[in-house]
């Protein structure tokens, strides 16, 4: 047991580098925004919450109302979020959309077919059409993301230093006033 403890601080300890600079190194994870922070923050929690109706729902215990809407596909989608947040992690395109995927058919389905019923819908159904939403908003946020951060790795822009960097009449005036310059130091 300690010599598998022990093993399991000296992978962490060769993972996680922190380096002078505000980027963490976090074996490869390199989230330069808060954003992509918090929506991995989010995704973990939603995760959990998952996991935990499912455990509830495999049990027979009522978790105030949350249940799953197919245990077989939300054990699966278990296992493939975990794959997806950590392509998140890595800011894999890929991992944004499988997610976005995998989300929007699972909790979308729910979603249009309990707006669709006809009759009443209790509260029950209510509070699972919210946290079915919750999870397409988490899930388009991360895609979202990623599809920025892909975009600004393309074109990216620094406004302290694009001015002088990026103007070419500045360039071309300078070097005017250079050829006129014939200052010679003996």
């Amino acid at each position: 047991m300690i010599l598998l403890m022990m093993k399991i601080n000296n992978f962490l300890r060769g993972a996680i580098k922190i380096n002078s600079s505000p980027i963490f190194n976090l074996g490869g994870i390199q989230m330069k925004n808060l954003s992509s922070w918090l929506i991995a923050m989010f995704m973990f929690m939603f995760w959990a919450f998952r996991v935990v109706v499912s455990f509830m729902e495999q049990y027979g215990k009522d978790f105030g109302g949350f249940t799953t809407f197919n245990f077989t596909i939300e054990i699966v989608l278990l296992f493939l979020t975990m794959v997806c947040i950590a392509l998140f992690l890595r800011r894999n395109i890929f991992g944004g959309i499988l997610y976005l995927a995998t989300y929007g058919y699972y909790f979308g389905s729910y979603i249009f077919s309990s707006l669709m019923q006809e009759g009443e819908m209790n509260m029950i159904v209510m509070q699972n059409i919210m946290v079915s939403a919750v999870g397409i908003i988490i899930a388009f946020f991360a895609f979202l993301d990623l599809f920025i951060q892909r975009a600004r790795k393309k074109d990216p822009k620094d406004k302290k230093t694009d001015w002088f960097f990026k103007d070419g009449k500045y360039e071309r005036d300078y070097d005017e006033r250079a050829d006129r310059n014939e200052y010679r130091n003996y």
